[in-house]
């Protein structure tokens, strides 16, 4: 069985903590290891690879964080723009055999109890090997209006929740009042008074690759078809690694599985999966489930509490003093801090559209994460922009040239192969090189060890996007 993890997301719902360049599936909130990272650790025990959907900037965060687990049975699909999950698992899927058994998850969900996850997978499997297409339903533990529900009816008469039943229809973000409805009907479902069960859509699927893309063929032939075009035109940049292009990303028709496949089937089965779900998908959901103090707060070395009681408190660097605070979410990073009373926390999707008009704060950190390594801005004003810039042994930047900076690169720490136009030398600690406005350049780490430098930019514009690679060993636009 193949795990296909899909890896999307826009970082809006927990910023400042999540960017778009660093989504919440990468932040490391649990036992310092990842949502992706518990996701591969799980599923790898019953999945013999991993086949990773992503965009380029995620690719290089996945990749890490699997050599971190020790993971190295991975394939890559790279997507340039999103087309919902629909198109994402129908690229996977074609590249695997007919009768391969695909469990496909999103890469930012949480599970907690995984032993009986571990016997609904199997349950999946075996009616998966029977060409159904399965999804996993979750029992309602409160009326949640943000998610997707299932309706549900028993096999052929059993009214068990054990064996899968049959899906009678989805149910995309109802409202409040039929919310209640549904769970006043679950409890006439428990007492043999009703035949529908409604859970939550957990977004997680099992099927066979061929069964899916025939069903796919049949219910949205458009996306079927454009996604094939698209992988007989897309770049291999490697044995485990495509890159799909723009230009046929962009013809394949956006949709959902649920929209495309699953609402239109007839070899649809939903298992009941009580399994310690959760979608950490805002700051009251990720309250419930980190560690707390004996008043109620979440746990922080840098938190100072006075009659403080049932606070997220999230900070790494800074002390974080609270006085009389209840209820309340605080979270402070480099370069923002977010004040909200708890209850309210999706609204920080506003914040993030107010913060679009005039900054790059909902794009990325001070730190970023690049293939080579990282860079982090250490001061930025007008006219200049200062940042220290780590490269890993064996890498090597892209070859570009900027038209609106000069750059002044001092090296801390390792030995840099620097090349500016056409002389190549080494540069050691305490050394420095100057790059002109225009000059093509390169900084490559042919040692053993991290180099570290710091990086002076001093013109008119310093911005990310002022840049023009001539190559690139990563493939970049």
């Amino acid at each position: 069985m193949t795990n296909i993890i899909l890896c999307g997301g826009s970082g809006t719902r927990l910023w400042p903590i999540t960017r778009t360049l660093m989504p919440k599936q990468f932040v490391k909130l649990f036992d310092d290891k990842s949502l992706f990272q518990l996701t591969v650790e799980r599923n790898s025990k019953v999945c013999k690879s991993q086949f990773i959907v992503s965009n380029t900037e995620q690719y290089f965060l996945a990749l890490d964080q699997l050599e971190e687990l020790g993971k190295t049975n991975n394939k890559y699909l790279l997507e340039p723009v999103g087309r919902n999950t629909a198109p994402a698992i129908a690229l996977a899927c074609i590249q695997l055999d007919y009768d391969e058994i695909v469990l496909v998850t999103p890469s930012d969900h949480l599970i907690k109890d995984e032993k009986e996850y571990e016997k609904v997978l199997k349950k999946a499997k075996e009616l998966a090997s029977e060409n159904k297409l399965i999804t996993f339903g979750i029992t309602p533990i409160f009326t949640e209006t943000g998610f997707g529900y299932i309706e549900a009816s028993p096999v052929n008469g059993d009214s068990s929740l054990v064996d899968g039943m049959d899906v009678v229809n989805f149910h995309e973000k109802p409202s409040l009042d039929v919310l209640n409805e549904y769970l006043e009907t679950n409890n006439k479902y428990t007492n043999n008074q009703s035949t529908s069960y409604y859970m939550w859509n957990s977004g997680m699927f099992c099927f066979k690759a061929g069964v899916f893309l025939n069903e796919l063929e049949k219910y949205s032939a458009e996306i079927y078809n454009t996604c094939k075009i698209a992988l007989e035109n897309s770049l291999k940049i490697t044995n485990n690694q495509l890159r799909i292009t723009h230009e046929f990303m962009s013809a394949i028709p956006e949709d959902s599985i649920d929209y495309a496949v699953m609402e239109k089937s007839d070899i649809v089965k939903v298992i009941p999966s009580d399994i310690a779900w959760r979608d950490v998908g805002s700051f009251d959901a990720l309250f419930e489930e980190l560690p707390k103090d004996k008043n109620g707060n979440t746990l922080n070395d840098k938190h100072i509490s006075i009659d403080s009681k049932n606070n997220l408190v999230y900070g790494k660097d800074r002390v974080i003093a609270t006085v009389d605070m209840e209820d309340c979410i605080i979270v402070d990073t480099e370069d923002a801090i977010l004040i909200s009373k708890k209850g309210s926390s999706q609204k920080v999707k506003q914040v993030v559209n107010e913060i679009k008009k005039t900054t790059q704060l909902h794009n990325i950190h001070l730190t970023g994460h690049r293939p080579w390594g990282t860079y982090t801005v250490l001061e930025e004003a007008d006219g200049y922009k200062i940042r220290r810039i780590e490269v890993k042994p064996g890498s090597r930047l892209s070859l570009p040239k900027h038209f609106h900076r000069n750059e002044h690169w001092i090296v801390v720490s390792g030995t840099a192969t620097v090349t500016v136009g056409d002389e190549t030398r080494l540069v050691q600690p305490n050394e420095s090189t100057h790059i002109k406005m225009g000059e093509v350049h390169r900084l490559e780490n042919q040692g053993k060890i991290l180099v570290v430098l710091i990086e002076a930019q001093v013109g008119e514009y310093t911005g990310e996007d002022d840049i023009v690679r001539i190559s690139d060993d990563f493939k970049r636009d």
